[in-house]
């Protein structure tokens, strides 16, 4: 079973590329060999990125898995192909001073405050998006991440979906509501209830309860924040980076402060402790230098030390 954008995702790569290149060979099921799929990597290796063709495999590679299970194949060919190797990403990580000259810089825009729960909470895009009112809890000021809006291809075209579930099950969390967040969400809610009553009939109630909507009830789109978040910190000469290193930056800061990669791994929402190592890992100096400190209290180094001299010798 496959959540419905991963379904749509599947569906857009078989109807182009994977399969009408398989249709053109005249190539059978029974008669797909490695080699064939090592030439489809390679061609299409030529026109997209690497990570591209890595979904393409997994997609391969599931079919043919389905197909070996139902006694359709012998063997699932894809085993025996080299699976194309993944990019190298370095996400950007702000300083606090970056993030708060990048605070200032939004301050009375639309992406304001977007931006600001995405940096101090470390929320993914679709998590941002799909924020309602029923996930804040102001009085006991806490903020949960139990819906996603997530963008999906049907037939073609674009569209965005509401999920009642986070990306996994560990993505499901409910966080304290930091400062003036509070304030920040009972002036939107303010002034969402004055919008309908000024706008009327004008006003659209298909997103009712959605926090990021715009004045005509409009929800807030996810290609908006791909692309207006990387051009406003250009436009502003602001380091350029993705909305999703937001993310990154939130975890940086936190590593920065102390704060340990397991308490991270669930303020991120990450389903295993792994993930958040290996993204992350990187970044604790702080420990290393605690480590070090505790080799230098538990072992004395030699004082008066001439190791010049016996380097010389010889």
């Amino acid at each position: 079973r496959l959540a419905v954008a991963t379904y749509s995702s599947y569906a857009a790569m078989i109807k182009k590329p994977v399969g009408p290149y398989f249709r053109q060979r005249n190539l059978t099921l029974r008669e797909l060999e490695a080699r064939h799929l090592q030439m489809f990597y390679s061609e299409m290796l030529r026109k997209v990125k690497p990570n591209t063709v890595i979904h393409y495999h997994a997609i391969i590679h599931s079919a043919l898995k389905y197909a070996v299970k139902t006694d359709m194949l012998v063997q699932n060919v894809a085993d025996k192909v080299d699976r194309p190797k993944k990019n190298s990403f370095q996400p950007v990580f702000l300083s606090a001073e970056e993030m708060q000259k990048m605070f200032e810089a939004l301050r009375g825009t639309k992406l304001e405050l977007p931006v600001l729960v995405a940096a101090f909470y470390g929320f993914r895009r679709g998590e941002v998006l799909g924020l309602k009112w029923d996930a804040i809890d102001f009085e006991r000021g806490t903020i949960s991440v139990i819906r996603t809006v997530t963008t999906i291809t049907l037939d073609g075209k674009q569209t965005e979906i509401e999920q009642q579930s986070a990306k996994t099950k560990s993505s499901l969390r409910t966080l304290p509501l930091i400062g003036s967040f509070r304030e920040y969400f009972l002036q939107v809610k303010e002034a969402q209830e004055l919008n309908k009553q000024v706008c009327g009939n004008c006003y659209n109630h298909k997103y009712d309860g959605f926090v990021f909507v715009d004045e005509l009830g409009e929800r807030m789109r996810a290609n908006y924040l791909t692309s207006a978040f990387p051009k406003f910190l250009e436009s502003h000469g602001l380091r350029r980076m993705r909305f999703h290193d937001l993310r990154h930056s939130c975890a940086s800061l936190l590593l920065a402060n102390g704060v340990p990669l397991k308490h991270i791994q669930e303020w991120l929402g990450h389903s295993d402790f792994t993930t958040t190592a290996n993204i992350y890992a990187h970044l604790d100096y702080k420990s290393k230098i605690t480590s070090a400190q505790a080799m230098e209290t538990g072992l004395v180094l030699p004082e008066g030390g001439d190791f010049g001299s016996r380097w010389r010798e010889g």
